[in-house]
C-alpha cells in the first residue's frame, strides 16, 4: 500500500488504554510507524506514534481531511472529531 493511501484512513487501536477507539492516520513516519489523531485525546498538536501492526486499518477514508493534509492546509481538532463521530455513527446505524 502506498504511503499516501494510508493518510486520512480511519483506524482502531488493537490494545492499550485507547483500545477500540477510532483514530485517523495523520502522517506516515516510516514502514512501521504512523502518527494518529482523534481530535479529542490525541490532538493535532501532539499526535500518537503507533505501530501499524497495533492498528486495525479500515477501508474508510476521511477524504475532506485527507485533501487538506496533502495540500498542506491547517486542519482543526474539531473537524477531525466531527468527521470521526459522524463516520462511526453511520457505521453503527
Amino acid at each position: 500500500m502506498y504511503n499516501e493511501d494510508l493518510i486520512g484512513k480511519v483506524v482502531y487501536s488493537k490494545a492499550g488504554r485507547d483500545s477500540g477507539r477510532p483514530f485517523m492516520i495523520l502522517n506516515i513516519l516510516n514502514d512501521e510507524y504512523v502518527s494518529i489523531v482523534d481530535g479529542e485525546l490525541r490532538k493535532i498538536e501532539k499526535p500518537k506514534k503507533k505501530k501499524l501492526k497495533h492498528l486495525i486499518v479500515t477501508k474508510d477514508v476521511l477524504e475532506d481531511i485527507k485533501e487538506l493534509i496533502i495540500s498542506g492546509e491547517n486542519i482543526s481538532n474539531v473537524l477531525i472529531r466531527k468527521c470521526l463521530v459522524n463516520r462511526c455513527d453511520n457505521k453503527e446505524g
